[in-house]
């Protein structure tokens, strides 16, 4: 599981890459994100050529959050990820 480091007062984009993970032809048909409380999901995710995308704000120094996003095939696979953010002054 990657972790990532996350200033308090920062609003950053964290990505979960699946172009390598899907067979030639299949896309992701929908994700859902879930962010752990006390982390803010900013903007809607997104996704583009099988990376999906969240934008990050909020959190409490020397805390690290899971944030999990599930994704469903066009072809009926379903598989999920998880990132570690952890909070630091920086």
């Amino acid at each position: 599981m990657q972790t990532f480091l996350k200033d308090p007062d920062a609003i950053l984009d964290y990505a979960i890459d699946w172009s390598d993970w899907l067979a030639t032809s299949e896309t992701i048909s929908s994700r859902t994100v879930s962010v752990e409380s006390g982390l803010i999901e900013s903007s809607t995710d997104t996704e583009s050529s099988g990376v999906v995308t969240m934008w990050l704000s909020g959190g409490t120094v020397g805390t690290t959050y899971s944030v999990a996003c599930k994704i469903v095939t066009n072809a009926g696979r379903t598989d999920e990820r998880t990132i570690n953010i952890k909070v630091v002054e920086r």
